[in-house]
C-alpha cells in the first residue's frame, strides 16, 4: 500500500508541477504496429514545460519625409515577454521615449488609420497585426503599426508628433 501512495504522490507532483515525460531516443515502429519495448530502451526522464522566454528585438526607422530626414535613421529597442505584448524604447532628436507593443485582432478600432497617414493607404501588409506607443518628458511622442511574418520579424509604419514619418523594420 505504501509504493501505491508513493507512486501516486510522485505522478501528481509531477502533473503539478508541470514537468513532462519525455524519451531522450525514442524508436517510433512504423504506422499500424504496436511500441516494442526492451530493456535497451532508455528511461524518460523529466523535463520541465517551456516558460515564455525575454526577447530583446532591434527596430530600425528609415525616414520617409523632410522631417524624418532631418533626425535621421533610428534604432528602437522591444523587448517581447513572448506573448504578444512587449516594451518599446527609442531616441528620438536627444529625447528617450519609452513606451509599449502589442499585438492586436485584425478588426482592432482604428488600425491602419498611422499606415495611411505615413503611406497615404491604410494597406498593411499580412500578417499578425501589432500597435506600439512611446512617449517622452518632453512630450514628443510616436504611434506605430505593424504586420507580423513570423513570431519576431515584422514592418510597419510610425508617426511622430513633429509630423516626422518612418517605416519600420524589425526581427531578423
Amino acid at each position: 500500500m505504501k509504493r501505491k501512495w508513493l507512486v501516486s504522490a510522485s505522478l501528481v507532483s509531477m502533473l503539478v508541477s508541470g514537468c513532462y515525460i519525455v524519451p531522450l531516443a525514442a524508436h517510433y515502429p512504423p504506422a499500424g504496429q504496436p511500441p516494442i519495448w526492451s530493456s535497451s530502451t532508455p528511461a524518460a526522464t523529466p523535463v520541465s514545460a517551456p516558460l515564455a522566454v525575454l526577447g530583446v528585438l532591434q527596430a530600425r526607422l528609415y525616414p520617409l519625409n523632410e522631417t524624418a530626414g532631418k533626425t535621421g535613421a533610428l534604432t528602437a529597442s522591444v523587448s517581447d515577454n513572448a506573448n504578444g505584448h512587449a516594451t518599446f524604447s527609442l531616441n528620438y532628436a536627444g529625447e528617450v521615449l519609452n513606451g509599449e507593443a502589442s499585438r492586436v485582432a485584425a478588426g482592432y478600432p482604428g488600425f491602419g488609420s498611422v499606415h495611411r497617414d505615413v503611406y497615404g493607404d491604410g494597406r498593411m501588409p499580412a500578417g499578425q497585426r501589432g500597435i506600439a506607443s512611446a512617449s517622452g518628458s518632453k512630450g514628443t511622442f510616436v504611434n506605430c503599426e505593424y504586420a507580423l511574418m513570423a513570431a519576431n520579424r515584422g514592418t510597419g509604419a510610425c508617426l511622430f508628433s513633429t509630423g516626422a514619418k518612418y517605416q519600420l523594420h524589425f526581427g531578423s
